[in-house]
């Protein structure tokens, strides 16, 4: 889809349509960035970026409920969580405002051999192109912006079709803040033209968040022009439980990290892998806990799900679970599809044969396994395309760290959920994409490490 409209998924009711970018209009936004960056980035000091930067997280305080109704209007975010969602925003730009000074400081080497002194600057790359998705509107943009404003790049924001009256109000927001023309540009382009943008020789860098097929596209055409391109995509995250001394607090966080956002996040728990002789127990109070959490209406400020963000959403899980049962797999409990409004439910036998084994289901599905060891734990666990998160939860912490250790993921979260924070780097490995964001390993993802040496 390439045209850019709010179809609230509450209702399917389409709000409010917007043009799609001319190519001219589009050449002049690339035009103008690049300008940005030469007359605006490069007289510009830290401190002046910063300061820019913890505007724009001020105003989405300031703003927060109406930022808020956006989002659930756009793609069905439970109004608490997207008030939420905003909330995290302005921690993310208050920490590269906070640290922006240590963020692009110069990095001293101590020589080996010679004179002189050797040091490693930090200095923009010019115009980089986001590429967002529709599942976390203001935190994907933040986690991308922030910090390379920051370092003075320059950003195209590409948003998702589904997300443009969002996209709109960010653009409010960065030109309310203060920064100049140019330096933050939202485009409502289509995939072709983005292709061709990604080719600009005055694009220097490509930020996707988004599914498999996006990442690929776009890093086959990043790689064709020599682009660097950070890709956060799909997940799959194991919850493996081992050992607990209270299990009803293991089960509200199991609930908590499969539903957030509606079960629609790339790093909540999907593959729920329990060990034996707890799995009964957690079975039996999972499931109850889980399906008595029921769609409601996103604007109750007492939902925790709503509506899926869209048919196509709903379409594809619905698609999903009929395969995944038709192949085996058992429904332990969860209610008939209405509408976009999708039950939370769970399935249980799931072989390696099975479809589900190797998707990832983007909705309020959760899959759970049974298994008899820690090995066969962390063989299961990895036995999937993805490696984006993980949880681990055991009242053994030598075991933790042990299986810790093991996970091929990006993330490992022991005995904790919904840790993330804006100074820890969010990424993933093998289908879930490459690179990182978030604190100082997404600062450094787009800059020139110049290396300065000077004889003695």
């Amino acid at each position: 889809m390439t045209d850019y409209a709010v179809v609230n998924p509450a209702t399917g009711e389409t709000l409010r349509t917007y043009p799609t970018i001319t190519d001219d209009a589009l050449r002049a936004a690339i035009a103008g960035s690049d300008e940005a960056h030469r007359t605006w980035s490069a007289p510009s000091t830290v401190a002046e970026r910063a300061a820019l930067v913890r505007r724009v997280g001020e105003l989405h305080t300031e703003r927060a409920q109406h930022l808020a109704e956006i989002i659930v209007r756009e793609m069905g975010k439970p109004i608490a969580q997207a008030v939420g969602e905003v909330e995290f925003c302005t921690a993310i730009y208050d920490f590269y405002a906070d640290n922006a000074e240590a963020l692009t400081a110069d990095e001293p080497i101590t020589l080996l051999d010679g004179e002189g002194s050797a040091v490693v600057r930090r200095s923009s790359l010019g115009v980089l192109l986001g590429i967002m998705p529709w599942n976390y509107p203001y935190y994907q943009v933040a986690r991308f912006a922030g910090p390379n404003l920051v370092n003075g790049n320059t950003i195209l924001l590409k948003h998702a079709p589904q997300c443009p009256e969002s996209a709109e109000a960010l653009q409010e927001i960065y030109h309310d803040a203060g920064f100049p023309p140019g330096a933050y540009t939202n485009i409502y382009a289509t995939n072709e033209q983005i292709e061709w943008v990604i080719g600009d020789s005055r694009v220097r860098g490509v930020s996707l968040t988004g599914s498999e097929r996006a990442g690929a596209a776009v890093a086959e055409i990043a790689g064709r022009n020599l682009k660097k391109v950070v890709l956060e995509l799909g997940g799959s995250d194991p919850f493996i439980l081992l050992g607990t001394d209270d299990l009803d607090t293991v089960v509200e966080s199991a609930i908590a990290a499969r539903l957030e956002n509606t079960g629609q996040a790339c790093n909540a728990a999907k593959r729920f892998i329990i060990i034996d002789d707890l799995y009964e127990p957690f079975l039996e109070k999972f499931t109850a806990g889980l399906t008595a959490v029921t769609p409601e209406d996103p604007n109750s400020e007492d939902a925790t799900i709503g509506p899926l963000s869209s048919e196509l959403a709903a379409d594809r899980l619905a698609d999903q679970v009929d395969r995944a049962v038709a192949a085996g797999a058992t429904i332990v409990a969860g209610g008939e599809r209405n509408g976009n409004f999708y039950p939370s439910t769970v399935l249980t036998d799931i072989t390696p044969d099975n479809p589900a084994y190797r998707e990832e289901l983007f909705g309020p599905v959760a899959s759970v396994y049974r298994v008899g060891s820690e090995e066969e734990a962390v063989r299961l666990a990895n036995d999937t395309p993805f490696g984006l998160g993980s949880y681990v939860m055991s009242n053994d912490p030598a075991q933790a760290a042990r299986v810790a250790d093991r996970l091929d993921a990006g993330m490992v979260y022991v005995n904790i959920v919904g840790a993330d924070g804006a100074e820890l780097p969010f990424g993933g490995v093998k289908r879930s994409g490459f690179g990182r964001e978030l604190g100082r390993f997404g600062a450094d993802e787009f800059v020139n490490k110049k290396l300065i040496r000077i004889g003695g």
